[in-house]
């Protein structure tokens, strides 16, 4: 079996299925709030998981808060922004932005009389830096904040996320960088990135489902979307998922010693796109002109259905998706193709593949093979 769809979801990677046989059997399990011995040891846990994924992060030890996932990462970054703003008004994200950030930004337009400005990106799905430095100057005594991720989910396209940043510090704009694709997939230090705010989900990381992280530069500054019993130092109440938090100190740590084969990943990665491209050349790789996440292609090859490829991959046990987990049911172009101007011939036949750092090479090999066959049976029964 091939699992290609790291984009979407990662398997419990090996390091963390091994830790959690080990901690079932032994524990402690108890409140970590609690002050006796149990509580008191089981916080130890966590807070030394904390310590883990802040010197993974390149985060200070109380830059690091444990949360759910990405999803509520944003969700409390907009809240502590714009709960009490009234005066800047304008909320600026890409038209290639996760659900969540478009979503979370609409909610605050049609609730609280926010504007939305999306800025444009080009045909490889780069948002437009010229653009966003106009919008700045005519804008900047009103804008709230900025939102825009450093690597694009579908499509893995990198963006000039550096630059960005640099032109919110110089503003003394908010930003908050969605890196949910972005960490665990490319060398990551938050300190050096100098972002006000980042986010990521274990569950992209081999974690167990429903972890995560809030990177947040200034602690103080933050309001808790959940407010509970003061839990995490205030900044997020309930009862921490303790389990979970542990496993993400393993899973960025496995992932941070994989970042070795990053550049062989990269390469083979790229001939693998070329063989395919030499084979039919009808074939589209989105976004191949950008920087790129090494562990990600985007391939469409026109008039064929991604579904109809699925399936076909399916039937060799190769799993992959036809772009992002949260559209996989819809066999329309994506709004990110469509925010790049890909023709619907090509956003409707677009296959995801996306690996992990420590995936074996060779599976490039397999997916050659798989997918010449797929689209040399369907080629001869093109579907529109």
């Amino acid at each position: 079996m091939i699992y290609a769809d790291y984009n979407g979801s990662a398997p419990l990677c090996t390091s963390v299925k091994d830790y959690l046989f080990k901690r079932l059997e032994k524990g402690p399990f108890a409140n970590p709030n609690a002050i006796h011995y149990l509580g008191s040891k089981t916080l130890m846990g966590m807070e030394n998981a904390r310590a883990v994924c802040a010197k993974v992060l390149g985060a200070d030890f109380d830059q690091v808060i444990f949360n759910s996932g990405a999803t509520e990462g944003i969700s409390t970054v907009f809240h502590s922004i714009l709960k009490n703003e009234v005066n800047k008004k304008i909320i600026i994200i890409s038209g290639i932005e996760h659900s969540a950030i478009i979503n979370t930004a609409n909610y605050y337009a049609s609730e609280r009389g926010f504007e939305v400005k999306v800025l444009p990106v080009n045909g490889d799905g780069v948002v437009d830096l010229e653009m966003l430095k106009v919008w700045i100057g005519q804008n900047k005594k009103n804008i709230a904040m900025i939102s825009i991720m450093a690597a694009n989910n579908e499509t893995g396209v990198i963006q000039p996320y550096k630059e960005i940043n640099s032109l919110c510090v110089d503003n003394g704009i908010p930003f908050l960088c969605d890196t949910t694709q972005f960490i665990g997939k490319t060398p990551f230090n938050f300190k050096e990135s100098n972002f006000d705010y980042a986010v990521c989900s274990g569950h992209k990381l081999g974690a167990l489902t429903g972890t995560g992280i809030l990177l947040v530069k200034n602690p103080e500054g933050l309001c808790p979307l959940i407010i509970g019993g003061g839990q995490e130092k205030g900044h997020r109440g309930g009862t921490q998922n303790y389990l979970g938090n542990e496993t993400l100190a393993v899973a960025l740590n496995t992932l941070n010693e994989g970042f070795v084969k990053l550049e062989e990943l990269s390469k083979k990665r790229n001939e693998f796109e070329s063989k395919m491209k030499a084979a039919f050349p009808e074939v589209v790789i989105l976004g191949e002109n950008a920087p790129r996440l090494a562990t990600t292609t985007y391939i469409s090859y026109p008039g064929i259905h991604g579904q109809a490829v699925q399936i076909e991959l399916e039937s060799q046990d190769i799993f992959v998706t036809t772009s992002s987990a949260c559209s996989d049911n819809m066999p329309v172009t994506s709004k990110v193709l469509k925010a790049m101007g890909v023709a619907d011939d090509v956003g409707r036949g677009v296959v995801r593949i996306s690996l992990c750092m420590n995936s074996p090479l060779e599976y490039y090999d397999q997916l050659t093979v798989a997918l010449t066959s797929a689209y040399a049976k369907l080629t001869k029964v093109k579907s529109f």
